[in-house]
């Protein structure tokens, strides 16, 4: 079932949860059947909503966990407004995770081309002073094995980025690139590369 079919349905069913809570005996019995479809709206977000946003898959769960702690006090209506709750934040961290989602594999494929060049060429350059044995203007050796020693932590830093996405661990992995990314600037200057 896709995301938006199940939104709908869980949104009806705590929709007849409220209009049945109306009646008196049927009330406890409409609480639940509204806290039940809240879970599953949870549940359904929880597994990429953790990976892509964390913070709503939180704030869902938190209001799920507030409209459990209510039903176990009797406050079905308490309950109620929990469980709304936690469907909204479930639907809000779906589009969320959808939208970061493009938006990272984006990101991670402009890094993926960008970062891997420019690395490659630093490497290039540390080579050709390395074998000239000539260094840039204004640079010193201290600077130049500075630079040589921050190459090799980019190079690590950028495998670990790799590594972190293949385990699926997008959000880490995007935050290690960009500090590559930011870092490598930095070399390029060193280096005298031109961006």
């Amino acid at each position: 079932m896709n995301d938006t079919k199940s939104n709908w349905m869980f949104c009806g069913i705590i929709a007849v949860a409220l209009l049945v809570a109306g009646c008196g005996g049927a009330q406890k019995d409409a609480t639940e059947a509204a806290v039940n479809a809240a879970q599953k709206a949870v549940s359904s977000a929880q597994d990429t909503a953790d990976k892509y946003a964390p913070e709503l898959s939180k704030a869902a769960q938190d209001a799920l966990q507030s409209a459990k702690d209510a039903l176990a006090k009797t406050d079905y209506q308490g309950a109620l407004e929990a469980a709304k709750e936690a469907v909204k934040k479930a639907s809000e961290a779906i589009s969320t995770t959808a939208s970061r989602k493009e938006q990272w594999s984006k990101d991670w494929k402009n890094l993926s081309a960008s970062v891997p060049r420019t690395l490659d060429e630093a490497k290039a350059r540390l080579d050709a002073y390395t074998k000239k044995g000539k260094l840039p203007p204004g640079v010193t050796s201290e600077q130049m094995a500075e630079a040589q020693a921050q190459y090799e932590k980019l190079k690590q830093a950028w495998a670990d980025a790799n590594a972190a996405y293949q385990k699926g661990n997008v959000a880490d992995a995007i935050k290690r690139a960009g500090w590559v990314q930011e870092s490598i600037q930095k070399l390029k200057e060193l280096l005298g590369i031109k961006s």
